[in-house]
């Protein structure tokens, strides 16, 4: 079928403008490289924001679509169906988790999650202990309830009234938890092991494990946001693992389908048996094509060599891009975990991490940004080390031309 063909412009005519794209248009990738109209190509360094877990094109994804394209699309949830049964058993014997949710995005992952906390108290402490405790920064997804959890009053404005019952600590501050927590009134403490869309910032280990400790004391539930640090993306199939901290509730999705839309929400048998038949549900959710490529995503990355390869590739990434913010002074450090990589611009860049990103395209290589002041990297956790070579050499192109 013959198409006419589209521009950027065609973009203002048609979609809502709650997205600005950039000007190129993406129209094929293969491994870790993407290709736009006029056929230029690019290294890809942003992974559909840690989403393209085994690059564009995998070989084995496309396999299990099309295996799964030939059998049975969709089915109600009515009735189960193999693929998401076979999933949830695998999801199951790789992590802490006794039973699976499976929904179509990180939002409707973690609104689950945070509905469940809230069925569970209470079913079993009374209605008064349904507060939440999130922190500042976060971001926990676009629906009016998991923005209103999510730290950041500048995607709850002008949608107000917003759901209640949340409260906002800081960041790898316990005391500021602890006065917040109420064992009468609190039925969940939500975070993210590494805060993503506010700048890359890991949670500090005592941190995380004295949530643990106050969620215990006060019978709370501890629900860990792994939508970005999920399926391999820190070197563990989940952060909770190199933490030594296990969540009572974990939501996941991005990489967990490569970039086919697919969520899940693990949790415990004893609290799952709160979200009872009629409770809650999605229309989408252990969708069969979905969960056959998912199915696969989880056997590859699982695999030791795998995330043991991707601390390698973490290794190369991070000490290139320090490298660069040494030579040309930009950057003051680089952090994160595995191949989700914040480069903090130096003070005099602060607010320039778009005249970054876009300094990239013209040189050939796609980074993201976490807020004004981070570059944040987040590519295949398969990325050719050649590609890594490659695009650190465009990078540097990019900032010497900026810094010019």
């Amino acid at each position: 079928m013959n198409r006419e063909p589209v521009s950027r412009e065609l973009f203002d005519e048609v979609m809502v403008p709650n997205y600005a794209p950039g000007n190129i248009i993406p129209v094929r990738g293969e491994g870790s490289r993407v290709w736009d109209q006029d056929g230029r190509e690019y290294v890809d360094l942003q992974g559909g924001i840690a989403v393209t877990s085994l690059g564009h094109a995998h070989p084995g994804l496309v396999g299990a679509l099309q295996e799964q394209a030939e059998k049975i699309w969709h089915l109600s949830n009515v009735m189960t169906n193999e693929p998401a049964l076979r999933l949830a058993k695998t999801l199951c014997d790789h992590t802490f988790a006794e039973r699976v949710f499976f929904a179509n995005s990180g939002a409707e992952a973690n609104e689950a999650a945070f509905k469940l906390a809230r069925r569970y108290s209470w079913e079993h402490y009374g209605p008064e202990k349904h507060e939440i405790i999130s922190f500042k920064n976060a971001f926990h997804g676009r629906t009016l309830f998991t923005v209103s959890v999510g730290g950041q009053h500048k995607y709850v404005e002008g949608f107000e009234p917003a759901p209640g019952g949340i409260h906002h600590a800081d960041f790898n501050d316990l005391d500021s938890v602890k006065a917040l927590i109420s064992k009468e009134q609190t039925c969940a403490v939500v975070v993210e092991p590494i805060q993503g869309e506010s700048g890359v910032l890991p949670a500090d280990p005592e941190f995380l494990k004295g949530l643990r400790q106050l969620c215990d004391e006060n019978n709370a539930l501890l629900v860990f946001d792994e939508v970005q640090t999920g399926v391999g993306r820190t070197g563990h199939l989940y952060a909770y693992e190199m933490y030594g901290v296990t969540p009572d509730i974990l939501s996941s999705a991005k990489g967990l389908g490569g970039g086919f839309p697919v969520a899940a929400m693990l949790t415990t048998a004893k609290v799952a048996a709160s979200l009872g038949v009629g409770t809650h549900g999605s229309t989408y959710g252990g969708n069969a094509l979905a969960c056959a490529v998912a199915q696969k995503v989880i056997d590859t990355v699982s695999q030791p060599e795998i995330l043991k390869g991707v601390n390698a590739r973490s290794d190369k990434l991070r000490k290139g891009m320090m490298n660069i913010g040494e030579r040309y002074g930009v950057f003051s450090e680089v952090r994160g975990a595995g191949l989700l990589l914040g480069c903090v611009l130096t003070e005099q860049w602060q607010g320039k991490a778009k005249d970054f990103l876009n300094a990239g395209l013209e040189e050939g290589v796609m980074v993201l940004m976490a807020g004004a002041n981070v570059i944040r990297l987040a590519p295949s956790l398969i990325i050719p080390e050649v590609d890594i070579e490659e695009a650190l050499e465009r990078f540097e192109a990019a900032v010497k031309k900026l810094t010019a």
